[in-house]
C-alpha cells in the first residue's frame, strides 16, 4: 500500500465554494458494497435507506471563531493567528503568520476594535514551540475568543462565506472545532424529524475536529504518517444506547469519518456489546484491512486526494468500489469537499 494509491485528479471547478440551500439539495451517491452497485439521489432521499431502530450518530462539535487577528505589544506589528487545538485552559497550539518572528515570551494584543463602546481585549503569549511551525499560545482569557475571532474557511474555500453560521451543523452545541464536520452539513431539522418519525435513533457524540484533517500524506507509505489526535467524548447513555442497538442486530450509521474515528477507538478500547464512556485524545488512523467493530454504514462527503479520510472511507468501502465511484462523481459533475456533496455506503 501506497500514499499514491489514493491519489486522483480533481478538476479546480469541482470544488464546492459556496453551500447549496436548502442544505439537504445536495446531491446524494448511494454506493452498496453487497453487489458494488451505484445509484445518485438527493440527500433528503436517505429517510429511504434508513429504517425503525437504525441508529444515526453525529459529531455534534461547533466551529471556533479560531482566526484571531492581533498587535505585539513590544512592536504594533500585525499577527494573524489560527488556532488548532487546545491542549488546556486558556492554552492552545496554533499556526502564526510569519511565525518564525515570534519567540517565546512574545506577547500579543487581540482587541475587538468594532466594538467602541465595550471593547474586548485578551492577550496572548507564546509560552512553547511545537513540530513543524506551531506555536504554544497562552490566552489572559479565553472566553473572550468567541468574541474577537472569525470562523475559518478550509484553504481550498476562495468565496466569502455570507453567512457564517451556514459552516455549522444544525445540532452543533459543544465548541471545539476548527473545522466542521463537513457530512453533517446537509441535514435539516426537518429531515432529522422525518428520520426521527421513521423510527431511527439520533445520538450525539463529540469530536473536535483540528486543520491536520486537511493535511495530505506525504510520505509514501501511510503507515509512516503521523496521525493527528483530537479531542472527543462520548457519554454514558450514548454508549448504553449503542450497545443495546450492536447487541440486537441494529444498524449503526456514522455520520462522518471524525464520528466513525471516536466510535471506532472507543470499540477497539472495550466489547462494542458493552461499550463503556469515553473522554479524551481520539488518534485512531483507519486504513485498508482494518476491521470495522461498531459502524455498519457510513455517509461521509467527497475527500481531497492523499488524505487520511479517503483512506478512512476506501477503508470501509473497497478501494475498487471508491475508485469507480470517485470517477462517476467527476464525470457527473458532483461538487467535492467541505461544501459539496455527499457519498451513502451502505
Amino acid at each position: 500500500m501506497k500514499t499514491s494509491d489514493f491519489d486522483y485528479f480533481l478538476p479546480p471547478e469541482l470544488i464546492g465554494q459556496t453551500p447549496v440551500e436548502p442544505r439537504d439539495q445536495s446531491r446524494l451517491m448511494v454506493l452498496n458494497r453487497s453487489d458494488g452497485s451505484i445509484e445518485h439521489r438527493r440527500f433528503f432521499d436517505i429517510v429511504d435507506y434508513c429504517k425503525d431502530g437504525d441508529v444515526l450518530v453525529f459529531n455534534d462539535s461547533r466551529v471556533i471563531p479560531a482566526r484571531l487577528i492581533g498587535r505585539r505589544v513590544d512592536s504594533g506589528g500585525r499577527v494573524e493567528i489560527l488556532l488548532l487545538r487546545r491542549l488546556e485552559a486558556n492554552v492552545w497550539e496554533a499556526l502564526v503568520k510569519r511565525g518564525k518572528q515570534l519567540r517565546v515570551g512574545t506577547r500579543v494584543e487581540i482587541t475587538n476594535d468594532s466594538a467602541a463602546d465595550k471593547p474586548s481585549k485578551t492577550l496572548a503569549e507564546v509560552i512553547g514551540q511545537g513540530q513543524g511551525g506551531i506555536k504554544v499560545i497562552s490566552f489572559s482569557d479565553e472566553k473572550l475568543i468567541s468574541e474577537l475571532g472569525k470562523v475559518p474557511l478550509p484553504p481550498y474555500i476562495h468565496t466569502p462565506l455570507a453567512h457564517p453560521e451556514r459552516y455549522q451543523t444544525v445540532y452543533a452545541r459543544v465548541a471545539g472545532s476548527v473545522a466542521a464536520p463537513t457530512a453533517g452539513l446537509h441535514f435539516t431539522p426537518e429531515l432529522l424529524g422525518r428520520l426521527e418519525q421513521k423510527g431511527v435513533h439520533c445520538l450525539f457524540v463529540s469530536l473536535h475536529i483540528g486543520l491536520d484533517t486537511f493535511s495530505p500524506v506525504r510520505e509514501d507509505d501511510p503507515l509512516e504518517h503521523p496521525i493527528h489526535r483530537e479531542y472527543g467524548v462520548l457519554g454514558q447513555a450514548v454508549a448504553s444506547q449503542l450497545s443495546q442497538a450492536k447487541r440486537e442486530g441494529r444498524k449503526i450509521i456514522g455520520v462522518g469519518t471524525t464520528t466513525v474515528r471516536i466510535l471506532e477507538q472507543v470499540a477497539q478500547l472495550n466489547n462494542p456489546l458493552k461499550l463503556q464512556p469515553f473522554e479524551g485524545w481520539v488518534s485512531l488512523f483507519i486504513l485498508p484491512g482494518y476491521q470495522f467493530r461498531m459502524v455498519d454504514t457510513l455517509i461521509t462527503n467527497f475527500h481531497l486526494p492523499r488524505s487520511t479520510l479517503l483512506m478512512l472511507v476506501t477503508a470501509f468501502a473497497g478501494k475498487e468500489l471508491i475508485n469507480r465511484a470517485y470517477q462517476e462523481a467527476i464525470t457527473s459533475g458532483y461538487r467535492f469537499y467541505s461544501f459539496g456533496d455527499a457519498m451513502l455506503v451502505l
